[in-house]
């Protein structure tokens, strides 16, 4: 199931409450990209966009939402976690936070290596002569 959605990426690090230091964002191990590590209702964790988008702009299986978890007993929020949004169609207008997978240029990058090779040519282009008019 979590291969199927894309839950597939690393847990967050375990950080102690006493640390002061500075802790980087988490990026993307294939691109490098900034991303958001969340976890799954199923002890999964999944890589997902920093941004909000309108659900008629992401295919259906990229789309996810966050639920915040709280206490039975008190307003204070235990856990957000990442749920794939499926089964009830959202409407267009209505946000969803999509994939990582889908920004990801990370298999566009090894798909442009392979097709061109490790040793091929880069092609340089030539900036024109700045002209002068008197």
């Amino acid at each position: 199931m979590a291969l199927s959605e894309g839950a597939t990426a690393p847990p967050r690090p375990d950080v102690d409450p006493g640390d002061v230091t500075f802790l980087e964002p988490p990026t993307c191990a294939q691109c490098g990209s900034s991303i958001h590590i969340y976890p799954t209702l199923y002890d999964r964790w999944v890589s997902l966009a920093l941004m909000e988008l309108p659900a008629k702009d992401v295919p259906p299986g990229f789309r996810w939402r966050l639920v915040e978890i709280r206490s039975p007993r008190s307003p204070v929020i235990i856990e957000i976690v990442a749920v794939r949004v499926h089964g009830i169609e959202p409407l267009p207008g209505d946000p969803v936070i999509p994939a990582h997978q889908m920004f990801c240029r990370a298999e566009e990058a090894e798909a442009t290596r392979m097709r061109d090779g490790p040793q091929a040519p880069r092609k340089v282009v030539q900036q024109p002569a700045e002209r002068r008019h008197p």
